[in-house]
């Protein structure tokens, strides 16, 4: 019984050989790793450089870094200073500090999904909101031989599952909407209208925990809460998934307070404060 499948994306093993090559000759040598190159360079110095400099530094021609600066420009890696030299903009930082989040939050989830399976005995996850999606980055399996099986890097609609309506609860107005254009019915207890999201998501602020009932796979039921950082920010979720006849409305009831326990634990650990 699985929680979430895999998204398949076409790889390069659907082209012709010879165009896969073609490809990949061209991203190695087109502009892509010069422009890494010169976020490289331009990274490691505290101070603005010229274009002058930077072409030294790339043994490119000037008239080259100028043109690969306009496309980093444009696209809000770089800016150019008063004075007319570049220097990285806080999208690098931005990028940088997301992965770093994500590592510290396994690290910082870890004794409490260990905790709660423990308590349980019914398969942990952790995951975080990737666009409309709950993407999950850990998994702790039920060691039970009947349970909900999930891996790491699988994903699932974020309005039909636990973890999804934990996050959606807190996310902006903009990303509950585009969820809610993705309704697609999968059992006969999937929610389908925005009218239906907006409360149940009401419902998740005010309880403090989300309710999958089998609105994703009839089989498999789940409960979710919020896990928030320094700047009380929604940053993943917590949860436990079992098959229904083991997570019955008595066994939610009971399991829900252990969830928001282990997302205050890992929401502390994070920064947060209440």
């Amino acid at each position: 019984m699985n929680l979430a499948q895999v998204d398949r994306v076409p790889t390069r093993k659907h082209l012709a050989p010879s165009r896969a090559q073609d490809e990949s000759a061209n991203v190695l040598t087109g502009s892509l790793p010069k422009g890494l190159a010169l976020l490289d360079i331009l990274s490691r110095d505290d101070a603005p450089m010229g274009v002058t400099v930077l072409a030294r530094h790339m043994d490119m021609p000037k008239s080259g870094v100028h043109r690969l600066l306009q496309v980093m420009r444009s696209l809000s890696w770089v800016r150019q200073t008063p004075t007319g030299e570049y220097e990285c903009t806080l999208k690098l930082w931005e990028l940088g500090q997301r992965m770093a989040n994500r590592l510290d939050l396994r690290r910082a989830a870890a004794p409490a999904m260990r905790g709660l399976a423990a308590r349980t005995r019914e398969t942990i996850l952790l995951s975080i909101l990737d666009g409309t999606d709950v993407l999950y980055v850990e998994v702790l399996d039920s060691p039970q031989p009947v349970r909900a099986y999930t891996r790491p890097g699988d994903r699932a609609p974020a309005f039909c599952m636990a973890t999804g309506k934990a996050l959606l609860a807190y996310a902006p107005a903009a990303v509950v909407a585009a969820a809610a254009e993705r309704f697609e019915v999968f059992t006969s207890l999937t929610i389908t209208t925005r009218e239906q999201l907006d409360k149940e998501l009401e419902r998740v602020r005010r309880k403090g925990f989300a309710v999958n009932r089998g609105e994703w796979s009839g089989g498999v039921r789940g409960v979710a809460a919020p896990i928030f950082d320094s700047r009380d920010q929604v940053v993943a979720a917590i949860s436990v998934g079992g098959p229904g006849e083991r997570m019955t409305e008595a066994a939610v009831r009971q399991i829900a307070p252990l969830v928001m326990e282990a997302a205050a634990t890992v929401s502390g650990e994070l920064g947060h404060r209440e």
